[in-house]
């Protein structure tokens, strides 16, 4: 019976120990997780059912001082879509170019096939 007795006494101990032996955390499962590539977004085109008035004359300011270089963006009408207040102009501005870029060409309004009147955004070359 000794024997039997030391050899639970013993099993027992190296079950205890094997459990407080390894204090490190269970292996970590790697997680991987797939994104869409971001899309472009795509500004919503202002679409007017009529022709833009004739775009003001508008006197370019000098460049602000200490801006850097500068390009003017000059103004052009907006579509509103309220009645008695179709357009509204958004006056010019001077901006900083992005790296690389030095020329702007100015937005402009260009009638479609089935009439209406579509907004084309400028963009720098």
């Amino acid at each position: 019976m000794p024997r039997i007795a030391t050899a639970a006494a013993l099993g027992c101990a190296l079950i205890g120990l094997s459990a407080c032996g390894d204090d490190s955390p269970p292996p970590r499962e790697t997680e991987v997780i797939v994104q869409p590539a971001p899309q472009p977004t795509m500004a919503m085109a202002m679409v007017a059912p009529m022709p833009p008035p004739q775009p003001h004359a508008e006197l370019v300011p000098p460049p602000p001082q200490g801006a850097g270089p500068v390009v003017w963006q000059p103004g052009h009408w907006e579509y509103t879509g309220m009645p008695g207040h179709e357009w509204a102009w958004q006056p010019g501005q001077y901006v900083p170019p992005p790296p690389g870029e030095t020329t702007w060409i100015p937005g402009r309004w260009a009638q479609q096939p089935n009439g209406s009147w579509a907004w084309l955004e400028g963009h720098w070359a």
